[in-house]
């Protein structure tokens, strides 16, 4: 018949579909495998994530019941029970920032949300933003940004990594600090060569990282010494900064003179207004 074969399959042609087949199905079988082993492998961390994550939540939750109980005594000074409404609003931050960063880790890489934004005008934003979401840093701004170069980010993204590195510093300080806040777009190396990127320093005043956690700061789990937080804080800024193809890394600093990360995203060719 017309399309059909006129001879029956060799044994050499059979071996190799049999050979074809079975590479075939050794791939699939492998893939099913990966994505079994990196299932099991996020499961596994949630263990460890979990006991943590309870163990963080005591003490915000004992302070919470604890200030809310006094205020229940109906004879607290008016000057006092806002010091305690104060101290109850700080408490339920920590823990919606604790499960925020939890949340952010367990997700894993979602797709980027891209838009076209004026990076002066994302720079003030997020200056703005920290100042507003953590009280008690000071942010000092040193941009220097072409005037109207827009750029497609996920601004969200960006807009967490960065805090996340700022109620970092925060934390390093004791609570309250300077933050100096540096960005410009240099020219760095590239796949196919130099390519712009959106530089962004941030650095604080506080002791600086310990030498002996310094290759592991963006490691789940790593406190840098704090006796709160989940330790996912610098983990999950690196993985919104490599969702965009960028980078982050601690720049070296002399002991006892803070500490310093740098953020590194690819801008690409300008965005379209």
């Amino acid at each position: 018949p017309a399309g059909g074969r006129d001879r029956p399959v060799s044994e050499a042609e059979a071996r190799l579909v049999s050979l074809v087949a079975a590479r075939a199905a050794l791939a699939v079988e492998n893939h099913a495998y990966q994505k079994e082993l990196i299932a099991s492998e996020r499961l596994a961390a949630l263990g460890p994530m979990a006991g943590m994550l309870v163990h963080d939540l005591r003490g915000p939750m004992t302070l919470i019941r604890g200030w809310a109980e006094t205020l229940l005594e109906g004879d607290v000074p008016p000057e006092e029970t806002a010091a305690r409404a104060r101290a109850i609003v700080d408490a339920v931050d920590r823990l919606e920032r604790m499960t925020g960063e939890t949340l952010d880790f367990a997700r894993g890489a979602e797709r980027l949300v891209l838009r076209a934004v004026p990076l002066s005008l994302l720079l003030a934003d997020l200056a703005a933003g920290i100042e507003a979401d953590l009280p008690g840093l000071s942010v000092e701004r040193d941009f220097d940004v072409p005037g109207g170069r827009r750029a497609a980010l996920d601004v969200d993204k960006v807009r967490r990594a960065v805090t996340n590195v700022a109620a970092n510093a925060r934390d390093a300080m004791g609570g309250r600090g300077r933050l100096a806040f540096a960005a410009r777009v240099e020219a760095l190396p590239g796949a196919d060569g130099p390519e712009e990127h959106l530089v962004i320093v941030l650095g604080d005043e506080g002791p600086g990282v310990p030498p002996e956690i310094r290759d592991r700061v963006f490691e789940p789990f790593v406190t840098l010494g704090k006796k709160q937080g989940t330790g996912l804080g610098l983990a999950v800024a690196r993985r919104f900064v490599e969702d965009h193809g960028g980078r982050v890394e601690l720049v070296d600093s002399p002991p006892g003179r803070g500490a310093r990360f740098r953020l590194a995203l690819p801008l690409g060719p300008p965005a379209p207004r």
